[in-house]
This record gives C-alpha cells, sequence and structure tokens, in this order.
C-alpha cells in the first residue's frame, strides 16, 4: 500500500466517521440517551454531550472497512489478527455503555477488560513472549508468565487511556499519535487497515474538539476511550512481538508514555495520600498544566512531546541496544515525576 493510497483511506475513514458520529450524536441528544451533563465538581463542560464518540468511532471503522475489503477484493483474505480484534471490539464496546450509562464496579470493569484480552490471545494466539533485552543483562523470555503478563499490560494500557481522557482531544489525540508513529515505524500501517482506525479516530476528534460549533461537541466515554486503549494496546503488543516487524518492545512504550507515566503515577501517589486508585480527580499532568495554561494549549503541549517522546524512542531503536532504551526512559520518567508530583506541588504550595 503506498503513501497515496494510505491517505485516500484516511480521509475516506475520517469522513465516514464525521458522517456516523453527526448522526448517533443527533440521535443520543434528541432521545437523552448516553448525554452527559455538567457538574460543578468535575465535570466543567458547558454543555450537555452526548458519550457517543466510542459508537461512532467503530461503526465508522465497520463501514470504512467493509468499503476497503470491497474495493480491494480482500473478501476472505482478512488478517486473521485485525478481524479478531475488530469482533473483540463489539462487545467491549456494549459492555462499556453500560458503564456509560449507569455505572459498573471496578471489579466489573476488569473483569471485562481481562476477557477481552484473554479472547484476542485465545483466538489469534498472539502474546507479549519476551520483553528482549531489556536491561542489558540477555532476553527476557516469559514461558508461562506470557499470557498474564499481556493481559497485565493491555488492561493497564486501557485503564491509561481512559484515565488520561481528561480535556477534549487529549485522548484520542495521544492515540493517533500513537498509532502513527508505530504503524510507520514498524511498516504495519502499509499492510493493515491500521490508517482506517486512525481515520476513524480522526473524524470523531473533530467533533471532540467541536470545530463546527460549540453545540455539536461529542466526548468519547468510558466506552470510547477504553475502546481506543485497546487498539492501541494489541497494536503495540503485534508490533513488537511479529517477527515481520523489527521493533523494540521498549520502543513501545515510548510511544505510549504520556498516559502510561500519568496512569503509574497517579497510581503511586494516590496510594501514598491513601486514595482509591481508581476514584476520579484533578491531579492529572493536564490538570497540572492548566494551572498554568487554558485546555488548548495544554492540549498541544502535551501532544507535542508525546510526538517529540516518540521520536526520542525510534531514535534509540535505530542506533542502541534495547537496554539503552529502557534506561534513557528510566531518566526520562524520573524527570516527568519530578516536574509532576514535586516541582508543580511546590509551585501550587507557594
Amino acid at each position: 500500500m503506498g503513501v497515496n493510497i494510505i491517505l485516500d483511506y484516511l480521509v475516506l475513514s475520517a469522513l465516514m466517521s464525521l458522517a456516523v458520529n453527526y448522526i448517533i450524536r443527533d440521535i443520543a441528544k434528541k432521545k437523552n440517551l448516553l448525554v452527559d451533563l455538567p457538574d460543578k465538581s468535575r465535570k466543567f463542560h458547558k454543555r450537555a454531550t452526548p458519550l457517543t464518540g466510542g459508537i461512532g468511532i467503530l461503526v465508522a471503522l465497520l463501514i470504512s472497512g467493509k468499503l476497503y475489503i470491497d474495493l480491494n477484493n480482500l473478501n476472505g483474505y482478512i488478517p486473521e489478527f485485525t478481524y479478531y480484534l475488530v469482533v473483540g471490539s463489539i462487545p467491549l464496546l456494549l459492555l462499556f455503555l453500560i458503564d456509560d450509562y449507569r455505572g459498573l464496579k471496578v471489579s466489573q470493569r476488569l473483569i471485562i477488560q481481562t476477557f477481552s484480552s484473554l479472547y484476542i490471545i485465545l483466538t489469534t494466539g498472539i502474546q507479549i513472549e519476551s520483553f528482549g533485552n531489556l536491561l542489558g543483562f540477555g532476553g527476557i523470555n516469559l514461558g508461562i508468565f506470557s499470557i498474564p503478563a499481556t493481559i497485565f499490560c493491555v488492561v493497564g494500557l486501557m485503564n491509561a487511556f481512559n484515565m488520561i481522557d481528561g480535556i477534549n482531544g487529549l485522548c484520542s489525540g495521544c492515540a493517533i499519535i500513537s498509532l502513527l508513529l508505530m504503524g510507520f515505524y514498524s511498516g504495519m500501517i502499509y499492510d493493515s487497515m491500521m490508517i482506517l482506525v486512525i481515520g476513524s479516530i480522526i473524524g470523531f476528534l473533530i467533533f471532540n474538539l467541536r470545530i463546527f460549533g460549540k453545540k455539536r461537541g461529542v466526548f468519547l466515554g468510558d466506552s470510547g476511550s477504553n475502546l481506543i486503549g485497546f487498539w492501541v494496546a494489541w497494536s503495540a503488543i503485534y508490533c513488537s512481538q511479529n517477527v515481520l516487524y523489527e521493533v523494540e518492545p521498549i520502543t513501545m512504550i515510548w510511544f505510549v508514555a504520556i498516559p502510561f507515566l500519568d496512569c503509574i503515577g497517579l497510581i503511586f501517589a494516590r496510594l501514598k495520600k491513601g486514595l482509591n486508585i481508581s476514584s476520579p480527580g484533578r491531579d492529572h499532568i493536564h490538570h497540572k498544566l492548566m494551572n498554568r495554561f487554558s485546555s488548548e494549549l495544554t492540549l498541544v503541549i502535551i501532544l507535542v512531546i508525546s510526538l517529540i517522546t516518540g521520536f526520542m524512542g525510534v531514535f534509540l531503536n535505530n542506533l542502541f541496544q534495547s537496554w539503552v532504551s529502557t534506561y534513557v526512559f528510566a531518566f526520562y520518567a524520573s524527570c516527568y515525576y519530578l516536574y509532576a508530583y514535586y516541582y508543580t506541588n511546590r509551585k501550587l504550595n507557594v
């Protein structure tokens, strides 16, 4: 698949997503279903906004995917991984729509995420079998721990993308950057339907950023953020574990660095304070930046940092052994946490 064809399908899927999101959001508003209402505690948006972004993205992907298959005469030739990833996404989305509608317990959410991950493992055989030469002492092969480690990583990344979904465009923007970096660097974007996923998310992002007007906003909801996290996690695993792509597992961490680090930092910070790690709060990296910048500028700052961070991972993957990348990432993470949990807190206390 050439670059021109990739751009064609990117535009096709983005336009399809625009149309689908427009239709579904209007239905939600008219029927008053899956509509997020602002409050004075943590939901500071000014208008009732449909939580239909996840539905719009998935439906757009299914329709544009069908067009892609028909136009390229690929009926019966869909890659197994792609097929089961899309099939597994449907019940995942539907179950998390219940969470958007009436809420689910943390244990129920974890069960859904775990069984969704296990389904992909059992149907495709894709799992994290090796972390590579992560620490400089030789390759780390997981053996019998492969399946639990894979589930842990997928569930963790799903929650990371869910947790960072705090301002318009952040979750979807980070996902687009991650998928573009993975796709182009590994080459997966040339021989898969990944570009349709990216285009479908872009179509939603246009509504999420209210480019067509403040009254036409759409949110991802927990269903949408978990769906996106699911796709990013499995794309990372597939790229790093497939012999066709020469990408180290640690490089995938660079591609999802901001959601990953934000999630880990929050877990330890909340445990230290004796708080429930799943409780909502305004202690994310974007909240800290918003103490100094507008939400729009905060979005741009985080996305630019995400892109630069991803390029750093590519640079290290190209020139050094993977263990070097690990230790550089550890240093990068230390700098991140010094800013997020020391510098910003000291500024607020001054």
